[in-house]
């Protein structure tokens, strides 16, 4: 997530390993907060360092924060995995909580579009609106905003580290491990 981090008190923090480095993921007392996703050529002691710069009184996993990281492990080995996790959604505007409940609910290697997603809240013509929300995604891979894509199909935007490389990569990914499922 870009700029202003939550007002949330987070008070907990994972770090998990993929093959494309280190990523991390913090926890109020209500839930996941944010995630930091694994595109950076940061090690550990920076993540870390840079977690605890943005939430000082991270300084501990709990039991929320580990599942997530493992999760967040497997998703970044090849596994298909459900999120099944409680999120905190003080700070999110209603807006927000409605698109990312269409989101949430993109099955794994699938895209809809920012318009499609407009529509099924009830607000057809809030698709930049819902591009918005998408760069204010603190939770991507949680909330696939990966999987939003322009109306004509394109990868547009993707405000994670690394960018389109990114949303790319993921999507791949995503198709790569369906396909051999179907096998």
């Amino acid at each position: 997530m870009k700029g202003k981090r939550s007002s949330r008190e987070v008070q907990y923090l994972s770090l998990f390993e993929t093959a494309l480095g280190f990523g991390g993921v913090v926890a109020s007392d209500k839930g996941l907060a944010e995630v930091f996703l694994p595109f950076s050529v940061e090690g550990e002691a920076a993540l870390r360092n840079r977690i605890v710069h943005f939430y000082p009184s991270a300084l501990e996993e709990n039991r929320l924060t580990s599942q997530a990281g493992l999760l967040l492990g497997k998703y970044f080995a090849g596994e298909r995995v459900v999120f099944d996790l409680p999120i905190d959604l003080s700070g999110f505007t209603p807006f927000q909580l409605a698109v990312y409940e269409v989101v949430s609910r993109i099955p794994y290697g699938s895209v809809l579009s920012y318009r499609e997603i407009a529509e099924q809240i009830g607000r057809a013509r809030a698709a930049r609106g819902v591009g918005s929300a998408m760069a204010a995604n603190p939770l991507p891979v949680i909330i696939p905003c990966h999987r939003v894509v322009g109306s004509s199909g394109k990868l547009t935007g993707y405000s994670a580290p690394g960018g389109l490389v990114s949303k790319k990569w993921l999507l791949a990914m995503e198709a790569k491990v369906d396909q051999q499922i179907r096998n």
